[in-house]
């Protein structure tokens, strides 16, 4: 495999609907966590250098982008998605690396967050530095949670008034990260395992208070 990971451009824009299709697969394999997006959507994201592509020769084989809110206090690296053939190989963690420092270029002062229901992805973030937050901690623009409404499990957060859900928050203050010291903390994610068991307790008391969350 001669894999390539670089800021994506418009010279990109050609595998704008294969990304799309990759996101809207797995999302029916998963059953829940990715919103939809459309080539038109993606291709501006390339357009405006805000996101981060891999390549297999020709062939795409994953991406990841950059959203912002909030006159750009919050950031968020959506989107993040591999090819079937290469996952567990390695690469979703160097494409979460790379769109890390493009969101610190591009929003130095933000704070980056994510939602997410793959423990992968919360393994990658954990070691990036991302801490464990309440939905609250979160940008409230309500544009950011309108791409939750493809979800299935979008209910869910209606019915708590987005207070919380099946995804797990996490934060990161860009402000306090040095790119040259960059490393990884298992003890971080030592920690968020923790938090995940406290949080599955609480997301159970409150099922009784909603009752149809499963």
């Amino acid at each position: 495999m001669q894999i390539t990971i670089a800021m994506a451009t418009a010279s990109h824009i050609q595998y704008a609907e294969d990304i799309c299709n990759m996101m809207s697969d797995a999302a029916q394999i998963r059953g829940t966590g990715i919103a939809k997006r459309n080539p038109a959507y993606i291709s501006q994201k390339m357009a405006d250098s805000k996101a981060v592509i891999a390549l297999d020769s020709n062939q795409v084989v994953g991406f990841c982008y950059i959203e912002s809110w909030d006159n750009q206090k919050y950031v968020a690296n959506s989107g993040l998605i591999v090819h079937t053939d290469y996952r567990n190989t390695g690469l979703a963690k160097a494409i979460k690396k790379k769109i890390f420092l493009l969101s610190k270029q591009h929003f130095p002062d933000a704070k980056l967050f994510g939602i997410t229901t793959s423990m992968t992805v919360m393994k990658i973030n954990s070691d990036l530095g991302y801490q464990p937050v309440t939905f609250a901690a979160l940008t409230q623009d309500e544009t950011f949670w309108k791409g939750c409404s493809s979800c299935p499990n979008y209910d869910i957060l209606q019915r708590t008034k987005q207070s919380m859900c099946l995804c797990t928050a996490m934060v990161c203050d860009l402000k306090t990260v040095s790119v040259k010291n960059l490393i990884e903390k298992p003890e971080g994610w030592e920690k968020f395992k923790r938090f995940l068991k406290y949080r599955k307790i609480r997301l159970q008391r409150k099922s009784k208070e909603f009752p149809k969350l499963k």
